[in-house]
């Protein structure tokens, strides 16, 4: 299968992973059988690295259901984009469909998607946050020219999840690798510790992701260990972290944060890339 260059990330996302690439990308074992990605989000580590076969996961249903319709009916999904408008008014009515069941309901895959796809393009900072309730709740960004059809970028990303051979999955990130092989490879890339509560980004899924589950991604981490499986895990650079791998290879890398409400808090800060490998 031929490396393309116009695969891309189709979404904006929190804690994406394009400008840390170069670093993730000396860590990818030459050898891989099966990619597996259970936190997917944007997707950079695995339109950069274009695995022939792969496990994706996220319990993200409207990200999953945007990639599943990249796939089947990209297109049509080109083609339902062109009605949107980046007006604040209009935004604020697309945003307001997920409070209405009915109207939410009856919306095929692909206005779904669409949806989603405008939302993410026309908010602020690309931030896809949600309230408890799981309703889309970031504000309008107030772009002047937004790409809200970037249609070559997502027909590459189409054709290439056509010509592979790709699984997509969305729930609870230990089922999703659940029965993978040796010699398949996963890449963790979890919400992130909070370097400070200020900092605690929760609303990318209704329900958060906590200490404990930290903690029990460890635990999968281990499993993964004594089975011979390769894993690498990103994550913030907290005390709690280090502490929780220290028993694995543990790289300290910076990296350019860009979600702060306050401007001058946002700039580099420490992560970390976690391996059970050399």
């Amino acid at each position: 299968m031929k490396y393309n260059k116009l695969v891309a990330p189709v979404l904006k996302w929190v804690g994406g992973k394009r400008q840390l690439l170069p670093e993730i990308r000396k860590y990818v074992p030459k050898k891989i059988t099966t990619y597996c990605e259970p936190f997917v989000g944007g997707g950079a580590v695995l339109f950069d690295i274009q695995p022939e076969k792969a496990i994706i996961n996220d319990i993200n249903s409207e990200l999953i259901n945007l990639y599943e319709v990249i796939r089947d009916d990209v297109d049509l999904l080109i083609n339902d984009l062109k009605k949107h408008k980046n007006e604040q008014d209009y935004f604020y009515k697309v945003r307001e469909m997920d409070r209405d069941s009915d109207v939410y309901n009856n919306m095929t895959k692909i206005e779904r998607a669409s949806r989603i796809h405008y939302l993410n393009k026309t908010c602020y900072n690309g931030l896809f946050r949600v309230n408890q309730a799981g309703q889309f709740n970031s504000p309008f960004g107030r772009y002047k020219n937004p790409n809200i059809i970037n249609e070559i970028t997502l027909k590459a990303v189409s054709k290439y999840f056509n010509d592979a051979n790709i699984t997509f999955k969305c729930g609870d990130f230990e089922k999703s690798i659940k029965g993978i092989r040796k010699g398949s490879f996963v890449y963790f890339d979890p919400p992130y510790d909070p370097v400070s509560d200020s900092s605690n980004f929760t609303g990318y899924a209704k329900g958060g992701f906590g200490r404990s589950e930290q903690v029990r991604l460890k635990k999968l981490c281990d499993k993964l260990n004594n089975r011979g499986i390769k894993f690498l895990l990103s994550n913030s650079a907290t005390d709690f972290i280090m502490d929780l791998y220290k028993d694995y290879n543990i790289e300290i890398i910076k990296a350019k944060r860009a979600i702060n409400s306050n401007g001058k808090k946002r700039g580099e800060v420490d992560e970390v890339l976690v391996r059970n490998y050399e």
